[in-house]
């Protein structure tokens, strides 16, 4: 079975919840953001919607204030460089919110992955 790979953060974020894996994923977000030393503690209660705006706010705020910590979350996640490397930086917003979802997406991967196999 080959993974569906989700277009958008909203399409990721309904599959999540439509195979039952949200809080899966919300755990697993958490967990790679404290190993790499930027804690962030989204409850189970997190809604779809404020988890996409804080994430979104939380990586703008790295890439502005804190880039090394950034790149090493990046790494810590196993976002994949050349991937990064070809979106347009030109708008940090933008930027921010593409690299919210690239995160997204790889650990959609590593939660959907543990869940099948």
């Amino acid at each position: 079975m080959n993974f569906p790979v989700p277009i958008s953060t909203d399409e990721l974020l309904s599959k999540a919840q439509n195979e039952k894996l949200y809080s899966k994923l919300i755990d697993q977000i958490n967990k790679d953001f404290n190993l790499a030393n930027e804690p962030i503690d989204f409850p189970q209660s997190t809604t779809p919607h404020e988890l996409k705006v804080q994430l979104h706010e939380k990586i703008y705020r790295l890439i502005q204030y804190k880039f090394a910590e950034y790149l090493n979350l990046l790494y810590i996640i196993d976002v994949p460089e050349e991937t990064v490397k070809q979106l347009d930086g030109s708008d940090l917003v933008e930027l921010s919110e593409q690299v919210a979802f690239l995160i997204l997406k790889r650990e959609w991967m590593k939660v959907w992955f543990r869940n099948r196999y």
